[in-house]
C-alpha cells in the first residue's frame, strides 16, 4: 500500500491515524505546506520502507518510535524546521539506506551510533546547527556513495577514509573543520615533554617562593586601589553628561546621523542599528522580535526571512561569529557597502551590532529566492522560457560590470545561489563585498566552497585570491547553468559542467547541451542559443588571458539579443512564478 500526495499544496498536520494503516509501505507527502510535529504513531508501521516528508514546515523532533521502523529503507526529511537532536537509536534501522535531514535546524552532536548502520549509502546532514566532531565510527560506513555535512558548526579532523572518498563540497561551511581537500591542515598534537628529574625544593626555596607570591599579591592590591581612585574622580567629573547619554540609550532613541546613515540605539537589548536609506524603516526591537524562517546557509553565515510586526518582510544574514573583522574595521567597510546601489545588485539596507558581538546585515527580501532554487527546485509545470533566462543573464552581467568598473569590487563567490530574483525575475547579485568584512581564513574557505560547487576558476587553486577574470569564469559557469538546466555541482560523467559542455560541442552534438525546455523553441531562438553558448565557453576558457572582460560580455549579449527584443518579450510574458 502506498500513499503518494507530493506537490498537492496540502496544509495542516500529519494525522496520527496513519499509524493504523499497518500495510503501508510508502508515505510521500513532500513539497506541501504541512506543519506541526510528526506523530509517534507512525512508529507502528513495521512494513514501511519509504518515508518522505521533505519540503514542508514540520517542526519538533524525530519521534523515538521511529527506531521501530525495522523495514525502513529511506528516510527523507529535507527542508523542514526540525530543531531537536538526532536520535541515538537510529542504528536499530538495520535496512536504512538513505538518511536525509538536510536544511533543518537540528542541533547537538552527531550520534556515533549512525556509524553502525552498515547499509547506509546516502547520508545528508548538511545545513543544520550540528556541533562537535564527525564521529570516527563513520569510517565503518563502507557503502556510502553520497555524504554531506556542509554548513554546520562542526570542528576537529575529518575521518581519513571520508576525506579521501568525498570532495570538499561535503565538508565546507564548517570553519573549524580540518583535514579535507582544500581545508586548513589539522594542527599536530603537542609533543610530550620528557619528564625531568628535578631536585626536591629546599627550605630556602620555599621561603623565596612564598615571599615572591606575597609581593605579587601586594602589587595587585595597590593597582586595584589606584584604578578605583581614578575611576571615582572621572565619574564625578562626567556625572551630568553620562546621566543624559544613558537616558537616551535606555529609551532606544535615534542618535545623530552618522556618515553611514541613520543610527538607532539597539532598543531594550542594547546594541546598534544603522540604516542606509534615510528615515528609519524599522527599529532594532522590531527586527529582533520579528518571526524568522531560515532560508539557507553559506560560509559567511545563515540567512533568514524576517517578518516584521507590520507584515513587511526583509532578509537578514547573521554572520558567523569569529570570522568577521573587529568592530571598528567592520563598520568602516560595511558603511561603504551600504552606499552601493544598482538595479542588479541586492542593496544592503541596514546592519545591526548586538551587545554580545552579533552582526546582522539586512537586505530586501526577494520572493523568488535564488536562481539556483528557481532553476532546480521547481516542478515540471513551471517551465522557464528563453527570454526570461536571457533577462537573468543580462541582469547579473550588468551587476558584475558595475562592481568591477564602478566599485572596484571583486565578487569572488559568484554562484547561482548568490543571484536572487525579484517579483519580475530581475537578477540581483548578493554577497558582493562580504570578503571585506571577513578574516583572511574565512575568505580562503569561501574560495574552497566555490570550487567544491563547480564555479571556481582553475587558477584559484594556486592564486588563492580572486580577480576580474575569475569572476568572469564563475559568470560563464552560471550562464551554462541557465542554458543546460544542469547544476555545476552534479556529476556529469566525472567532468565539471564547462568540460562536459565543451566535450559535447567538440563531438558536434551541440543540441544535446541545451535544456529540453529551450529546444521546443529552437527554430526561432536557435542562433541566440548557439551564440550565447559560444560566449559562455569563452568565459570559462582555462586560460585567464583568453577570457573576455565583463564589459565585452555585456556588449556581446546585447548583440545576441538587443534590449528592445528582450523588453518586448518580457512585457508580454513575465515568466513563470515559483514558490517554495
Amino acid at each position: 500500500m502506498f500513499l503518494a500526495l507530493q506537490y498537492n499544496n496540502l496544509s495542516g498536520r500529519i494525522p496520527a491515524s496513519l499509524g493504523k494503516l499497518s500495510e503501508l509501505q510508502e508515505i510521500s507527502l513532500s513539497h506541501n505546506k504541512i506543519s506541526g510535529v510528526m506523530p509517534s504513531d507512525l512508529g507502528r508501521l513495521s512494513r514501511l520502507r519509504i518515508l518522505d516528508f521533505s519540503y514542508n514546515a514540520i517542526n519538533g523532533s524525530l519521534p523515538a518510535s521511529f527506531s521501530n521502523l525495522s523495514s525502513l529503507v529511506s528516510l527523507t526529511l529535507e527542508s523542514n524546521n526540525l530543531d531537536d537532536q538526532i536520535l541515538d537509536s537510529l542504528d536499530k534501522l538495520h535496512n536504512l539506506s538513505v538518511l536525509n535531514l538536510k536544511r533543518n535546524q537540528i542541533s547537538g552532536h552527531i550520534p556515533s551510533t549512525i556509524g553502525n548502520i552498515s547499509t547506509l549509502t546516502i547520508l545528508d546532514l548538511s545545513q543544520n546547527k550540528l556541533s562537535g566532531e564527525i564521529p570516527a565510527s563513520f569510517s565503518n560506513l563502507k557503502s556510502l556513495s553520497s555524504f554531506n555535512v556542509s554548513y554546520n558548526n562542526l570542528s576537529g579532523p575529518v575521518p581519513t577514509s571520508l576525506a579521501l572518498k568525498f570532495n570538499a563540497s561535503s565538508f565546507v561551511g564548517n570553519i573549524q573543520l580540518c583535514g579535507y581537500s582544500g581545508s586548513t591542515p589539522c594542527p599536530s598534537p603537542p609533543a610530550e615533554k620528557p619528564k625531568s628529574r628535578g631536585r626536591k625544593l629546599s627550605t630556602k626555596d620555599i621561603i623565596l617562593i612564598g615571599a615572591g607570591a606575597l609581593l605579587i599579591v601586594l602589587l595587585i592590591i595597590v593597582c586595584i586601589l589606584m584604578c578605583c581612585l581614578i575611576r571615582k574622580r572621572t565619574a564625578s567629573k562626567a556625572e551630568d553628561g553620562q546621566a543624559t547619554a544613558s537616558g537616551t540609550a535606555a529609551r532606544g532613541e535615534k542618535g545623530a546621523p552618522s556618515a553611514a546613515g541613520e543610527v538607532e540605539a539597539g532598543g531594550e537589548n542594547g546594541g546598534k542599528l544603522v540604516h542606509f536609506d534615510g528615515p528609519l524603516m524599522f527599529t532594532a526591537d522590531d527586527l529582533l522580535c520579528a518571526t524568522a524562517e531560515i532560508m539557507g546557509k553559506s560560509t559567511y553565515g545563515t540567512v533568514y526571512k524576517a517578518t516584521l510586526e507590520d507584515g513587511s518582510q526583509v532578509a537578514v544574514k547573521r554572520l558567523r561569529e569569529k570570522i568577521t573583522k573587529g568592530q571598528r574595521e567592520f563598520e568602516s567597510e560595511v558603511s561603504l557597502l551600504g552606499k552601493i546601489r544598482h538595479p542588479n545588485l541586492l542593496a544592503l539596507r541596514a546592519y545591526y551590532l548586538g551587545p554580545k558581538g552579533e552582526k546582522l546585515l539586512v537586505f530586501d527580501y526577494m520572493p523568488h529566492g535564488s536562481l539556483a532554487t528557481f532553476l532546480h527546485a521547481r516542478g515540471p509545470e513551471t517551465p522557464i522560457d528563453w527570454p526570461t533566462r536571457m533577462k537573468i543573464i543580462k541582469g547579473m552581467t550588468r551587476g558584475l560590470l558595475h562592481l568591477h568598473s564602478n566599485e572596484n569590487i571583486i565578487h569572488g563567490n559568484l554562484t547561482s545561489s548568490n543571484v536572487l530574483l525579484d517579483d519580475s525575475t530581475n537578477a540581483k547579485i548578493s554577497d558582493f563585498g562580504l570578503s571585506r568584512l571577513m578574516t583572511a581564513a574565512a575568505n580562503v574557505n569561501v574560495i574552497a566552497t566555490a570550487g567544491a560547487l563547480g564555479y571556481r576558476a582553475p587558477e584559484l587553486s594556486k592564486l588563492k585570491k580572486a580577480n576580474t577574470k575569475t569572476d568572469v569564469y564563475s559568470l560563464g559557469v552560471t550562464i551554462l547553468e541557465l542554458l543546460t538546466g544542469k547544476s555545476p555541482g552534479e556529476p556529469l560523467n566525472g567532468a565539471e559542467l564547462p568540460q562536459w559542455v565543451a566535450s559535447i560541442v567538440k563531438e558536434e552534438w551541440t543540441n544535446e547541451v541545451f535544456d529540453l525546455e529551450l529546444m521546443r523553441d529552437a527554430p526561432t531562438i536557435g542562433d541566440e542559443l548557439l551564440n550565447t553558448l559560444k560566449l559562455a565557453l569563452h568565459c570559462v576558457d582555462p586560460s585567464p588571458s583568453a577570457r573576455p572582460e565583463v564589459l565585452q560580455v555585456v556588449q556581446q549579449l546585447e548583440e545576441i539579443r538587443p534590449e528592445a527584443a528582450t523588453a518586448a518579450t518580457s512585457s508580454g510574458d513575465a515568466g513563470p512564478s515559483t514558490s517554495e
